[in-house]
């Protein structure tokens, strides 16, 4: 048995909009610089990708994916620190299915998780008869969520399907664009074969447990990186042997999964109502006052997640049921970073402070969650140190994210700062 993070839904360089460092050998160096030690491969229905996949990763003996021979980068530019963490990959994919049910059009993502590069092949010439997989690598199919999640257990009996982004409005199961109030209509009589949801960027475990529908499932959070520096910025924490066997078994039944890292909900890009293109951001008591019109040019708002779970909740506060785990909100490092010093968080000022903090102390997450006050103010200054306590005691200033602009957080107030480094 072992603790480790665990991030699951990300994409590859074949995805739409992603960066063309998503490769393994980049995951796999980001993965160890961000405490990662299993990472979803993403991707893993794109025919292209899994060439890439099958090139690059060999079978570990447990049901995971380790780097081949020759393959593996993390000697370049990883302190032995990080060169030497264990790091591991499961193949997955999000695939999206838009289908018209009882006369409504429904978008839903799914992340779907399979045991090895073969069930991921076979599953990928499974879904070739419904969309052109090669043009994204999130293939957009004509099947109901209820029919891939049946295709998927037909392909492979061991896999397993969890719903992406459970509240993001556009794309997802109970979203305010989703046409589905319950996962029941969304999967039907297959939907006990569903034990697990992803919070998603905009929600978090305290606003789930408002729905006591949602009581028998349990909550786990991954970042759906769109770059290498994007991994783990959400996360699950399990305590369990390092294999696909484990993993399942944690991911239906809960034992072995310990808690998640997640976004401040407000940071992300759909937490709020609002309007993007006319600069409108609305609480959800705001959006009814407003009859759910942009007070600027009176097109309907774009619902967001907390609209959405205050409509469906039937709970005023959070409930603990017995699937309830801990969690944890955190902000990116380079991001408190940014702060501090006033500079972008992909500046060479914040880089070069970044890799001095890892080479230091370990992986981010290690950082973040771990290392103690008085190891973080003796070599990385006072500042740092007060801004990570503030970080975990989750006293911070948030600007909410609304219609696809993400929310920021802030640690400290300008007049805290040196004047050098005030934004």
């Amino acid at each position: 048995m072992a603790r480790y993070l665990a991030d699951l839904h990300l994409h590859s360089h074949f995805s739409r909009a992603t960066s063309r460092d998503l490769t393994p050998p980049e995951l796999a160096r980001w993965g160890r610089k961000k405490g990662l030690t299993l990472l979803g491969t993403g991707d893993c229905t794109h025919p292209g990708w899994l060439d890439e996949l099958e090139t690059c990763l060999l079978p570990d003996g447990r049901g995971l994916l380790r780097l081949a021979p020759g393959w593996d980068p993390s000697v370049r530019d990883l302190p032995p620190i990080l060169a030497e963490r264990e790091l591991r990959f499961l193949p997955t994919a999000e695939v999206s299915t838009i289908y018209r049910q009882d006369g409504t059009v429904h978008k839903v993502h799914h992340l779907c998780l399979l045991p090895d590069l073969t069930s991921a092949r076979r599953f990928s010439l499974a879904l070739e008869a419904y969309g052109n997989l090669r043009s994204d690598g999130r293939p957009i199919v004509s099947l109901s969520s209820r029919d891939l999640l049946d295709l998927l257990l037909t392909v492979e009996p061991r896999a397993m399907l969890i719903p992406a982004h459970l509240w993001t409005p556009w794309f997802s199961a109970l979203g305010s664009k989703s046409g589905f109030d319950r996962l029941e209509d969304c999967y039907g009589e297959l939907v006990g074969e569903v034990t697990a949801v992803e919070t998603g960027l905009s929600s978090d475990p305290p606003m789930n447990r408002r729905c006591s529908f949602l009581d028998r499932y349990l909550l786990v959070s991954n970042s759906d990186a769109h770059s290498p520096s994007k991994l783990g910025r959400e996360a699950t924490l399990f305590d369990t042997e390092l294999s696909f066997d484990a993993l399942r078994l944690a991911l239906r039944t809960g034992l072995g999964l310990l808690e998640t890292l997640e976004f401040f909900p407000e940071e992300g890009k759909y937490h709020h109502d609002g309007h993007r293109s006319c600069g409108i951001r609305l609480s959800p008591e705001e959006t009814t006052a407003a009859n759910g019109l942009c007070p600027i040019c009176g097109r309907c708002v774009t619902l967001g997640v907390a609209s959405r779970v205050e409509t469906l909740a039937d709970r005023r506060a959070e409930h603990l049921p017995p699937t309830a785990r801990p969690h944890r909100s955190l902000c990116a490092l380079p991001e408190l970073l940014a702060e501090m010093l006033g500079k972008g968080s992909s500046s060479l000022t914040v880089h070069t402070e970044y890799h001095r903090l890892l080479a230091l102390f370990g992986s981010e997450l290690q950082l973040l969650l771990e290392v103690s006050p008085e190891e973080l103010g003796r070599h990385g200054g006072t500042l740092l140190a007060e801004g990570i306590a503030r970080l975990r005691r989750g006293q911070v200033s948030l600007k909410a994210g609304y219609d696809g602009v993400f929310g920021t957080v802030r640690v400290f107030d300008p007049a805290e700062l040196p004047r050098k480094h005030r934004i």
